[in-house]
């Protein structure tokens, strides 16, 4: 795999938009005219390429209401792989330029594809994409910092050594690895003595006890709604963390991932760079372009020359039959108090131990809380009027009928409005729940001990573990109105 080029666009509020750093390289850019023949589009100039990436990612033009291009029900944005649309001589479509942005910045690059560009081959089917994302998440980090947000003197000082960092990590448009954070743009820790050489972009070496860490972590999302006409809508994503710490050579590892014999094959796999070989099958699974995984259920094999940092080994999305908890919420207005009513079930399969678990009700566009008259089955409840939020901590277990409530009234006859929200207005209000399961993934899949292969002369000490934690798990108000997305959630 290899980049036709990179960017990095700079679109901090308050100030124009700009391409903080770019790069090109000619050799693949040859290559690719080669493969593509009469078909070839060329990569047009910078400013060209920001305006057609900011279009197309709907950062163009904010101050006005509706963008055909951006805001047509026509127009379906397939994000984080887009197409850029080029005018011109040259015309054509340039694809797939990926994109990913946080804060500040947003980073793109260019991969080339060796495949014919019709019939066009599935996302999920190009190594390329996988690798190309994984260098855009790692140099993401690299720039922003653990923090996502560094100072602008700490900004400009890491692009100010990326060439240097790039002909480490990207030489000549070749990926090997990701940029270690705060990494210094040469090397001065020397290579190793023996017949195996040291590569360039592995930085230095380990010294003390071998350990091979592998965490694998899965996030589930949700929207349910409590009508049979606005269906729920639920979604897991998987991430695969490795560090290995082996004194000398690092050696070649193999992670396996399993899954249960009734399990749904892993979808929207992406890989890091250092893998070093990949069955095709792993790929093919896609919940985008509704390919058919069925035939592959694992076990799903990695093969890796790691490097020094901790790093994602890899990631993947999961379909499961039901979300972990599933939940009621009514609110009924009754002259200057609202009625509150919820029901909280854990599934069966779900694990019940929790590290924790809060239900979070905030209530919008009211006067500030006052009397607040609520009664809950198992856990506490805590108050801030000033936030107007109930914050119900249900523990770290659910009772044995996995099954909790809450009951009662709440007033607003404050002195001060409370927080506002465009969208949360009458009786339009959600839950969120927040919680994590250690040990367990709602997918079923893990990583056993005995699995992980350690080509090398030491024994290292091999460590899994695996959790399930809830990101954006929302429960609206049954009686009120909500957002409704017409297909499924996006990553």
């Amino acid at each position: 795999m290899s980049v036709r080029a990179l960017w990095i666009i700079s679109h901090e509020k308050g100030e124009n938009v700009s391409i903080r750093f770019t790069r090109r390289f000619a050799t693949v850019e040859h290559r690719a005219k080669s493969l593509a023949g009469s078909s070839y589009v060329a990569v047009p100039e910078d400013y060209s390429v920001l305006h057609l990436l900011l279009t197309e990612m709907g950062l163009s033009d904010s101050d006005k209401y509706y963008v055909a291009l951006r805001d047509d029900c026509l127009h379906r944005q397939r994000s984080p792989a887009l197409e850029l649309r080029v005018d011109g001589p040259g015309k054509g479509i340039l694809w797939p330029v990926l994109a990913i942005s946080h804060g500040p910045l947003t980073l793109a690059c260019l991969p080339i594809v060796d495949a014919p560009a019709e019939p066009r081959p599935p996302l999920a089917s190009l190594l390329s994409v996988s690798q190309g994302l994984t260098l855009l998440a790692g140099l993401q980090t690299f720039l922003l910092g653990s923090g996502g947000k560094p100072d602008n003197e700490g900004l400009a000082s890491r692009l100010a050594i990326l060439p240097s960092v790039l002909l480490q990590v990207c030489p000549l448009g070749t990926p090997l690895d990701v940029p270690l954070l705060g990494a210094p743009a040469t090397s001065t820790v020397p290579t190793p003595a023996g017949s195996q050489k040291q590569p360039a972009w592995k930085t230095g070496l380990h010294r003390g006890r071998a350990v091979v860490n592998v965490a694998l972590k899965e996030t589930v999302r949700s929207m349910q709604y409590g009508d049979r006409s606005r269906q729920d809508l639920w979604d897991v994503y998987g991430t695969v963390t490795c560090k290995c710490e082996v004194e000398g050579m690092l050696p070649n590892v193999t992670v396996t991932l399993t899954l249960p014999p009734n399990g749904s094959p892993l979808q929207d796999i992406l890989v890091h760079p250092c893998v070093t070989s990949l069955d095709s099958c792993i790929l093919t699974a896609s919940s985008v372009d509704n390919c058919d995984g069925s035939a592959f259920s694992g076990p799903y094999k990695f093969p890796f020359s790691p490097p020094l940092e901790p790093f994602r080994l890899c990631s993947y999305t999961s379909q499961v039959p039901v979300p972990p908890i599933l939940g009621s919420y009514q609110l009924r207005e009754e002259e200057n108090q609202l009625r509150v009513s919820v029901t909280l079930k854990l599934h069966e399969s779900v694990k019940n131990s929790f590290e924790y678990c809060e239900a979070h009700l905030p209530f919008f566009n009211r006067d500030q809380m006052g009397v607040v008259d609520v009664k809950v089955s198992s856990g506490q409840m805590d108050v801030s009027k000033e936030k107007n939020l109930l914050v119900w901590g249900l523990g770290q277990k659910f009772p044995k009928s996995r099954e909790v409530t809450m009951e009662g009234k709440i007033s607003f006859s404050g002195p001060t409005p409370g927080p506002t929200d465009p969208i949360c207005t009458e009786l339009t209000a959600y839950i969120k729940l927040y919680f994590k399961v250690p040990d367990m993934t709602l997918s079923g899949c893990c990583v056993d001990q005995h699995s992980v292969q350690v080509y090398s002369s030491a024994k290292p000490r091999i460590i899994t573990s695996r959790e399930l934690q809830s990101k954006e798990y929302f429960i609206w108000n049954s009686t009120g109105t909500a957002p409704v997305s017409s297909g499924p959630m996006m990553l």
